[in-house]
């Protein structure tokens, strides 16, 4: 008895009860609803298989997965062309502006995809400036729209998860491996191959599979340049606002089969890393060595192309946000024209994107920084469990949650639809995980044994953690605060579901902007965006000191 009153009373026994219950309430129950969706009938309520019946019976569902395997698969194939020359070049040989290289990488990550889809629209969409002059010079170039548009937006937004994955794996090898099969005669390209790949596949697979899983649930992409490409993503958004009157019985069950295609891919990817052993002992790490005057010119502008195309997108936005409009078209000259519109037409945008954004990272940084310490410090069946369930949001889709948020808290005693509350909540719970995660991961370079210290002289556990922990987890605070931000403002897959007229945010005005062809407006709220995203970024490699690995 004095035992249970005992951990009744333990502050940390609290946090992990209160962490449960948060993320039953605001994780699982919409998933569970969703589920049960999935399986009644529109119209009577009944449990029915008819959904799934409709789904996979008619062609018309199955080339949508069908669609969304091949562009996640192909997006996943060219974030590895190109994120795996890059780290290999940029670890092994001196490149000059390696830090630039990063840092661009870094922003192309963290920027909204979205964004890339309408900048590649004015550069290679039916009357884009880029492709109009290649056909001047008498090369003929596709339109962006359609799935290769998607597969080329997608791979260059993602490639840097594979990118900074695989430059931390090259970092810490065993480069006696890779000289002993040299002196065997192995050629450089088949020592990559045989040897280096193999060792690194940990780090290499989880980089295509993030990139895998993140084109899978993607909305706004798709749904800006794909046009009559059907995916999962944009056929469970359009199957719910087609049916915003009734159960969107449908809607679920395209929402179930996306998470299933997302869990089928982690299942084979863990399957992958555990039918070998990756370790090795550490002998010597790899040295940087000097390119020869032959090959420095081709490398140093290959790295430099890769980082460009992918930065190129945020580039034509900020242009585009200078140019003068008359209404939604582009004038000759420079101005401020589109500024003033989005103040004097959309300030609630700007004023709810913030708003709605810091508030949830105010709650993100509270919970997420007490679940990453009791993760980190008491370990148990309860928190390791705890720690699996926080890795739910990576794998679910922003549109699925965002239409199991409608479906849980759309009746009495709980109605939170068209409330800025409900975003609040989403955007919470969807990025509580990088606070989580951010907090353990600074908790691993901070000595037990100091607070083991200030306990056995006499400081409580509270205040210990208060007083002596917490001070010196701040830089990884900071930084699961900072992810969390440029994540929560860019948010779109959840809010299209969730917004209302007075709740509408810069992500779903930038996307409803590019779909009636206001394109300047698009560019001043994207250029918004890049700018806070980037002054976050930066804040990040001040505070973490360049430590590219909080980004993942």
């Amino acid at each position: 008895m004095k035992h249970l009153i005992y951990s009744l009373n333990n502050i940390w026994t609290i946090v992990i009860f209160l962490a449960f219950v948060i993320v039953g309430l605001l994780l699982i129950f919409p998933l569970y609803n969703i589920f049960v969706a999935s399986f009644l009938d529109n119209e009577t309520g009944v449990f029915t298989l008819q959904n799934y019946t409709n789904i996979l019976g008619r062609r018309y569902y199955r080339t949508a997965i069908y669609n969304s395997v091949i562009v996640g698969l192909s997006s996943m194939v060219g974030a590895l062309i190109i994120g795996i020359p890059l780290a290999f070049f940029t670890t092994r040989y001196n490149i000059k502006g390696k830090s630039l290289i990063s840092t661009l990488a870094i922003l192309a990550l963290v920027s909204p995809p979205f964004i890339g889809a309408y900048a590649w629209i004015t550069m290679l969409g039916s009357n884009g400036w880029l492709r109009l002059g290649l056909e001047s010079m008498g090369i003929s170039m596709p339109t962006i729209y359609g799935p290769l548009g998607i597969i080329l937006v997608f791979s260059l937004k993602f490639y840097p998860f594979v990118f900074l994955l695989t430059a931390g794996a090259i970092r810490t090898i065993n480069v006696s491996l890779e000289e002993a099969a040299e002196s065997l005669g192995c050629r450089p390209f088949s020592n990559f191959m045989r040897v280096t790949l193999p060792i690194i596949f940990p780090a290499v697979s989880t980089g295509a599979l993030l990139a895998f899983v993140l084109s899978l649930a993607d909305f706004g992409t798709p749904s800006i340049i794909g046009r009559n490409f059907r995916v999962l993503s944009t056929l469970a958004y359009n199957l719910f606002t087609s049916e915003m009157g009734g159960n969107p019985g449908l809607a679920s069950t395209v929402s179930i089969l996306l998470i299933l295609v997302s869990l089928i891919f982690v299942y084979i990817q863990r399957r992958l890393i555990r039918k070998k052993d990756y370790g090795s002992d550490m002998l010597r790490r790899p040295e940087v060595k000097q390119l020869s005057r032959v090959s420095s010119i081709p490398v140093h502008a290959l790295c430099y192309l890769i980082v460009f195309l992918s930065s190129l997108p945020s580039l034509v936005v900020i242009y585009n946000s200078f140019r003068k409009t008359s209404g939604p078209v582009f004038k000759s000259g420079f101005g401020l024209d589109s500024y003033r519109r989005i103040i004097n037409d959309v300030p609630d945008a700007i004023f709810n994107s913030f708003v709605f954004s810091i508030s949830a990272v105010l709650m993100i940084v509270a919970l997420g920084t007490l679940i990453g310490y009791t993760v980190a410090r008491k370990p148990s069946i309860l928190t390791g469990f705890l720690d699996s369930l926080l890795m739910i949001p990576y794998i679910v889709p922003g549109v699925v949650l965002g239409l199991g948020f409608i479906v849980s808290f759309n009746s009495k005693p709980v109605v939170l639809v068209g409330t800025a509350t409900i975003i609040i909540l989403v955007i919470f719970v969807r990025r509580l995980p990088y606070s989580v995660r951010s907090s353990v991961s600074i908790l691993k370079q901070i000595s037990l044994g100091v607070e083991e210290a200030a306990i056995s002289l006499g400081a409580s556990p509270a205040k210990t953690f208060l007083k002596v922990t917490l001070p010196l987890m701040m830089p990884g605070v900071f930084a699961g605060a900072m992810m969390a931000f440029i994540t929560a403002i860019n948010e779109l897959s959840s809010s299209i579901i969730l917004y209302v007229g007075g709740t509408v945010t810069m992500p779903v005005r930038i996307y409803l902007s590019v779909l009636d062809g206001e394109f300047g407006t698009a560019a001043a709220l994207s250029s918004i965006l890049l700018a806070a995203t980037g002054v976050a970024v930066f804040a990040i490699i001040h505070i973490t000191e360049s430590d590219e690995g909080v980004f993942l």
